[in-house]
């Protein structure tokens, strides 16, 4: 099916607007981007900070180590570093270029009892942030919503500058409304590379770079290197322990960028890194790697339109199915390939929670991978999951929209246990 130039620019529009660079969690440096925001306001020094935030966006900077600032972690740290260091120009790059002395500045706030006080927004939204800021003179405060840029409002001295509506948080992105599996398979046969090689060659780049960090040095639990070791340097091995030594690094601390997502930089590195790995191995041509990694990306971002940005559903999944539909691609499969390794891999890893940014993601990146490689196997050998097998439905589309039924509804109240289990240890 030939796409019209109007369906084209929209998918564009939808890759141009996911894979952005980001340096650190993207939970963090949202706090950071907001509190960097809320500091140009003000206009001053801040004497007093405080931060509101959702229990998703709480689960999700606990445990993970804030960029640049020498291992530190937490939201008060998150906070500190986008008021002290922060550039707001530079998106979710906020705090990449921290100098020495800004590092030592952050240090001394983050152990000055008080400074920066956290509570629990009462915000309907999963993705809510809201940074105030005092200073001697005036207080500003930014509100972020819905998802990682997205400023809904800004105050100063008590005075509204910005104020946006929100869609119903039920709502799927409206954006992306017209996205469907056979439509994006079509984008990604059919799209001229030139509009998308940047994109996709900056993701190869920066994942890559981070996930040979994470094989090369010692981070976090060093998921990548133990899957090298237990299985050998077998290209399935590599295809998942590149995935899982990208988080490795990341969720400790790792000071490269990384291109997203779905607004995770873990699920861009579970994306693109098997992908790649599969296309070096089978000496692809960069032309069949550009297109495999246009489907995939579109595929995890299609997903995770049903399920949401952040839930107690591990994003890593959708990720890492999404994968292997491109490594099912590059090995010359056409839509029924990619249909049936969907719906293969999501239903037997659809249960995966998502307890926080933290090291054992990589271990939770590595399960998704292998998953998606038998749910591929399983399409060569002719074998696949049935209509009423659990959650799996007649057909890719009725499978995705159960998942996303599970990760956004069924999953409530487990979101809520996860983050009261988190915040009693």
């Amino acid at each position: 099916m030939r796409l019209t130039q109007e369906e084209t620019q929209r998918y564009l529009e939808v890759l141009r607007a996911e894979l952005i660079p980001a340096t650190g969690c993207t939970e963090p440096i949202a706090i950071a981007y907001a509190a960097a925001r809320a500091r140009r306001l003000l206009g001053e020094e801040p004497v007093s900070a405080h931060v509101e935030a959702s229990g998703n966006i709480i689960k999700n900077v606990k445990s993970v180590i804030v960029p640049n600032t020498d291992g530190m972690k937490g939201i008060e740290v998150a906070c500190i570093a986008g008021a002290v260091a922060g550039d707001s120009e530079r998106g979710l790059q906020v705090i990449d270029q921290v100098t020495g002395q800004q590092k030592e500045k952050i240090k001394a706030l983050a152990g000055q009892s008080g400074f920066c006080t956290v509570a629990l927004a009462s915000s309907d939204s999963l993705l809510y942030i809201r940074v105030c800021l005092t200073g001697d003179s005036h207080q500003a405060a930014v509100t972020i919503a819905q998802s990682h840029l997205n400023i809904v409002r800004e105050e100063r001295d008590g005075a509204v500058l910005k104020q946006d509506s929100l869609a119903p948080e039920e709502a799927e992105d409206p954006e992306q409304e017209f996205m469907s599996v056979q439509g994006i398979y079509d984008f990604a046969e059919t799209v001229e590379l030139t509009q998308v090689s940047q994109l996709i060659g900056q993701q190869i780049a920066c994942n890559a770079a981070i996930a040979e960090e994470g094989l090369r040095h010692d981070w976090g639990a060093n998921v990548g290197k133990v899957l090298l070791r237990a299985g050998g340097d077998t290209v399935r091995q590599r295809a998942k322990a590149f995935a899982a030594a990208g988080s490795d690094a990341r969720m400790s601390g790792c000071e490269m960028p990384v291109v997203i997502n779905s607004g995770s930089g873990n699920q861009g590195i579970t994306v693109s890194m098997p992908v790649y790995v599969y296309a070096r191995e089978w000496e692809v041509p960069q032309e069949k790697l550009y297109r495999a990694l246009v489907l995939a990306n579109l595929l995890a971002i299609y997903q995770k339109r049903h399920i949401g940005r952040l839930s107690a559903y591990c994003g890593a999944v959708s990720a890492g199915c999404a994968a292997a539909a491109g490594i099912g691609y590059l090995a010359g499969g056409g839509l029924d390939a990619v249909c049936h390794i969907l719906i293969n891999g999501l239903a037997v890893a659809s249960g995966i929670i998502c307890d926080g940014a933290k090291p054992s993601c990589a271990g939770k990146i590595a399960v998704a991978v292998e998953t998606g490689l038998m749910a591929w196997e399983m399409y060569q050998q002719k074998q696949q999951f049935c209509p009423g097998d659990g959650i799996v439905k007649d057909g890719v589309e009725g499978t995705i929209d159960n998942v996303g039924r599970l990760g956004q509804e069924g999953m409530k109240q487990t979101d809520l246990e996860i983050l009261r289990m988190m915040i009693e240890t």
